[in-house]
């Protein structure tokens, strides 16, 4: 059996990777998307195991020591990690798997898989993120100018990935994402006919 694919997808908050993620999902059911395990309380429906493996500071700390994460950060007073087991398992069995991750973790991935896909998705435009991140009416003012600050140091990473994907079009974000994750073999040139 062949080894399976990871890609790793990141990009600024705002961005859309979770739509686009969602979007291939629902073309590739098949695809694995990666449950990180994390420090923060749940959200209101979400599920343990299924959004989130959530733990206590103590176990993730644990988890670190052991060397059951393939990636962990903190980001916004939270750890965040991706639990490696999981990974290692689907890879062998041939599956495709992917990884929506923070910058941070991306750069520890490549560390332990080099061949990894590692996908950075881009704004068309800092204005354009803020205009996205406004609109969510999620955040506070501090916490959007956080996000906008961030971003700006995770855009100057871009050139850091294998690939970068603008997603001013989401269809067309979406097509390229998909050509790079699952490219169409190569097929044997047709029988001459004499």
């Amino acid at each position: 059996m062949a080894q399976g694919t990871l890609t790793v997808l990141t990009g600024p908050s705002g961005v859309g990777k979770g739509t686009l993620v969602k979007l291939l999902r629902e073309r590739h059911p098949n695809l694995y998307l990666s449950v990180s395990a994390t420090t923060r309380s749940p959200r209101e429906g979400e599920i343990d195991g299924q959004d989130y493996f959530f733990v206590s500071r103590d176990r993730f700390a644990a988890m670190v020591e052991a060397g059951d994460l393939l990636e962990w950060a903190e980001f916004a007073g939270n750890c965040y990690g991706t639990p490696r087991q999981t990974i290692v398992e689907r890879l062998d069995r041939g599956e495709h798997v992917l990884l929506e991750i923070e910058l941070e973790g991306a750069r520890q991935v490549k560390n332990t898989f080099p061949e990894a896909l590692r996908v950075f998705v881009l704004p068309p435009s800092l204005d354009e993120l803020e205009r996205r991140l406004r609109s969510r009416g999620q955040d506070a003012e501090a916490a959007i100018e956080r996000r906008l600050s961030r971003a700006r140091e995770e855009v100057a990473a871009a050139a850091e990935f294998d690939r970068q994907i603008v997603n001013d079009d989401l269809e067309a974000a979406l097509s390229k994402l998909e050509t790079l994750m699952f490219p169409i073999s190569v097929l044997p040139e047709p029988a001459s006919v004499d």
